[in-house]
């Protein structure tokens, strides 16, 4: 972990400068934030395009959420009402009030289809399978093949950034490079990687001010600059430094940088929202809504973030009225956020799970898996907004009208980045070129 003392730089382990080309737990899983920046920005990018993935761990009831049945039969309908939304025609559950009166800014897929089945965020995180042919490494997830193919928009903030609290089910966790390599993994923004950006003067004293800090940062960057005039470090140490003396990470994960009215719009953090995710990872960390918009800003390419849990075989019902509702206010935040600021041309909003949960009520007031067909929430990204895609039949089993492949909202969210998955690929371990998903489409109704 680096120090700064005065006017000397050292590790705090007592390793010598060439050991600091590890810099420890900044780089994610043991990598070094030299390797980490060593990738170059392959293709051309002339705007910066971002996407925020907010992962739904568990599989959210898609009838008691976006696709509600009050026709139903009792074992099915539920307990919530449908309630209409800005858009006439357009009804979504009582639990989600923020963002029905903001649907005009929304995409709402009801016919999702193409679920793997598996709690896991692999498919959510990556477009392909589990099961399927992997390459030598695995598929990367979408935000490692942004840092391949555009590599970092500033290089004090790494393209690739996860969010979310590390969960108890590890399936859950959101996926890294797979055959990218670990120089395109997330930057996971919380644990040691945010220790190791912790600057420290005179021991256990604190840096009192901005000016003090600053002064601080400029005595390292004179050391290290040195280093790299003497040719100690290469380029890609270099870069490293360039993150570790610049403030713009940290300063875009700091939220007492925000006003008051945005804080308080976006609600209060909830780490016991249910009674088993204190120790868990599902918790209802509202502010990492607000960290995903000011890291897009910053020049994140991809953020990742996990909400909660929603596996729930038992007391889905009281479950959803502690998670629905906050989740309804970090979305929608986040979306009037974008807009207010001009950025729903540029960032794409996602929203889902794995897959959806059983029409039929089990006996313990809960519904079970479903892969069958479940629902999507998106925004921003320039898209058509204002519709649903899609229907189910009566009691919400399958896809009735317009399925929609979960490669497809890929596909679509790609083109909303400037890609068009036909025609661009990224070489594996062997050097064969691999298509980013297989199903090509995009959902032309939003584009």
């Amino acid at each position: 972990m680096l120090k700064i003392e005065g006017n000397r730089l050292r590790l705090c382990d007592g390793l010598p400068r060439r050991s600091f080309l590890q810099i420890g737990g900044l780089a994610m899983g043991g990598l070094s934030l030299p390797q980490l920046l060593a990738a170059e920005s392959q293709g051309e990018s002339t705007r910066h395009k971002s996407v925020i993935m907010i992962f739904l761990a568990g599989g959210p009831p898609h009838q008691d959420m976006f696709d509600l049945k009050p026709n139903a039969p009792k074992e099915v309908r539920g307990e919530f009402d449908p309630i209409a939304t800005s858009i006439p025609g357009i009804q979504i559950s009582e639990l989600m009030p923020r963002v029905a009166s903001q649907m005009d800014k929304f995409a709402m897929i009801r016919s999702l289809v193409g679920a793997e089945g598996r709690h896991d965020s692999f498919e959510c995180c990556t477009g392909h399978h589990f099961r399927s042919n992997q390459p030598q490494g695995g598929w990367p997830a979408m935000g490692a093949s942004l840092s391949k193919l555009f590599g970092p928009v500033d290089p004090a903030v790494p393209p690739y950034i996860d969010l979310s609290h590390k969960m108890a089910h590890d399936p859950w966790n959101i996926k890294g490079s797979g055959f990218l390599g670990m120089s395109h993994a997330p930057f996971r923004a919380d644990g040691e990687s945010m220790k190791n950006m912790r600057v420290a003067a005179g021991g256990s004293a604190k840096l009192n001010s901005r000016a003090s800090l600053l002064a601080q940062l400029d005595q390292f960057r004179r050391v290290a600059d040195e280093n790299v005039g003497a040719g100690l470090y290469d380029t890609f140490t270099e870069q490293a430094l360039g993150v570790l003396s610049s403030s713009k990470l940290v300063a875009a994960l700091d939220l007492e940088q925000e006003d008051a009215e945005t804080r308080a719009r976006y609600g209060q953090d909830n780490p016991k929202v249910l009674n088993y995710s204190l120790d868990k990872g599902y918790q209802a960390i509202m502010s990492r809504f607000l960290q995903a918009r000011r890291l897009v800003e910053a020049g994140a390419r991809c953020v990742t973030c996990s909400f909660a849990h929603f596996d729930w075989h038992g007391n889905n019902f009281g479950n959803a009225r502690k998670v629905v509702p906050l989740l309804d206010q970090g979305v929608a935040a986040l979306v009037q956020d974008l807009h207010e600021r001009g950025l729903d041309k540029d960032v794409t909003v996602l929203v889902w799970g794995e897959f959806g949960r059983t029409p039929k009520i089990n006996e313990r007031a809960g519904r079970d898996h479903w892969p069958r067909v479940h629902a999507a929430l998106l925004a921003g990204g320039g898209m058509k907004t204002g519709q649903v895609i899609g229907s189910t039949n009566r009691l919400g089993e399958e896809a009735a009208t317009r399925p929609v492949h979960m490669q497809e909202v890929f596909a679509t969210v790609y083109k909303n980045l400037g890609i068009d998955v036909a025609q661009v690929t990224i070489p594996d371990h062997n050097g064969r070129p691999q298509y980013l998903v297989e199903q090509q489409d995009v959902i032309h109704e939003l584009i």
